[in-house]
């Protein structure tokens, strides 16, 4: 990788693009894992990110309309791997990028450069670099709270969205119990097991399946953005993301004219269905949701049922 002042480094190395040192996970972590056969895409030329490597997935038609999957912490695309192929059979490419810090992206090793801006910045730049058009946006944790803040900024390229168990956190409303219990324990754990948070979450999940959420992260100092992401939640309205998040609630309510499905996780202790209602009232003309009454926070993982729900909406 040649980065901004010149330096190369490669594979579990680090890797130094300007005032950013990062962390890139060896590729021999993301063989074999089940039902994620995906051809890996990377950009690292991305506008204001010079040197640090972004990766996504992309499948199906060049042009179609695009399914831009967006992941929440702990997580990476790989929470996309049962819905990537329906949503291909249905007719759409689908782009689901790993953040900075997650999965086969790049990750930062200092704390201080996860902010709000600095992931909402990157997603907007692949967009462009990518010139996706007639995105559906598929957000869920902090896909949405992050991902509903750009459609707004690119309305023309925006047609359709696909939440859930998401919000927008705008600093002005306080925090629920459920997500201020799951900071403080995510704070309490630098070292997150990330699989073994995912089996008790997903118990149907296979022993592989769980394991394949742990290889993004080799040891602790790829867990940066992990520990990070659940303390960018804004909590006050001068904190980071947080006038944005406002201006975006607004255009949800007022200046929205796309199609919309909710999918909900009724089990999800942290944004489960009382903060969900909160988001169907918050976005114009949104329908009344699906609930997956044995879905919890990680909905994707319900994937088949996901989209058996939401795909008929969005036609």
């Amino acid at each position: 990788m040649t980065t901004a002042d010149g330096m190369r480094r490669v594979d579990n190395e680090e890797v130094s693009t300007m005032a950013i040192t990062a962390l890139r996970t060896p590729d021999a972590r993301f063989a074999g894992l089940p039902g994620y056969a995906f051809a890996p895409h990377y950009r690292d030329d991305l506008p204001g990110y010079a040197g640090l490597r972004m990766h996504y997935l992309d499948e199906g038609a060049g042009n179609a309309r695009v399914a831009l999957c967006l992941h929440g912490q702990p997580t990476w695309s790989y929470l996309y791997r049962k819905m990537i192929g329906g949503l291909v059979d249905a007719g759409y490419r689908v782009v689901a990028p790993d953040m900075f810090g997650f999965g086969r992206s790049d990750k930062p090793a200092e704390e201080a450069v996860y902010t709000f801006d600095f992931h909402r910045d990157s997603l907007m730049a692949l967009i462009r670099a990518l010139d996706l058009r007639r995105i559906t946006l598929v957000c869920q944790d902090w896909g949405g709270l992050l991902g509903l803040t750009i459609p707004m900024e690119m309305a023309d390229r925006f047609e359709a969205l696909l939440i859930m168990n998401t919000t927008l956190a705008s600093g002005d409303r306080p925090l629920t119990k459920g997500f201020l219990d799951w900071r403080a324990w995510n704070n309490a754990n630098p070292d997150m097991a990330v699989g073994r948070l995912m089996a008790r979450a997903c118990p149907q999940l296979s022993p592989a399946e769980a394991a394949a959420y742990d290889a993004p992260f080799p040891d602790a100092t790829y867990k940066a953005g992990v520990r990070r992401f659940p303390n960018l939640v804004p909590d006050r309205p001068d904190a980071g993301g947080a006038a944005i998040s406002r201006k975006a609630r607004d255009w949800w309510r007022n200046d929205y004219s796309g199609t919309t499905a909710m999918v909900i996780g009724m089990t999800d202790p942290v944004l489960g269905p009382v903060v969900m209602e909160d988001m169907r009232q918050t976005i114009r003309n949104c329908p009344a949701p699906v609930e997956l009454a044995a879905a919890g926070h990680f909905v994707q993982e319900w994937g088949e049922d996901v989209l058996k729900g939401a795909l008929p909406l969005l036609k």
